[in-house]
């Protein structure tokens, strides 16, 4: 994940993106880290409901 970071901030230090390039690949990996929260949150609270729905749960 960190090697497009990795990749863009050599080529900001060799002159050759401007540092918005960086930038803008630091937001998309953030982005995609986002998603793999947001999804792995979802994956969870599905394992919930299965649970609840077969009779477990706090009642």
């Amino acid at each position: 994940m960190t090697e497009p970071i990795d990749l863009s901030t050599r080529l900001f230090q060799s002159a050759r993106i401007e540092y918005i390039e960086v930038l803008l690949t630091q937001r998309e990996a953030l982005e995609s880290k986002m998603d793999l929260v947001e999804t792995k949150k979802d994956q969870l609270m599905a394992r919930v409901n299965v649970y609840q729905t077969l009779g477990g749960g706090w009642n």
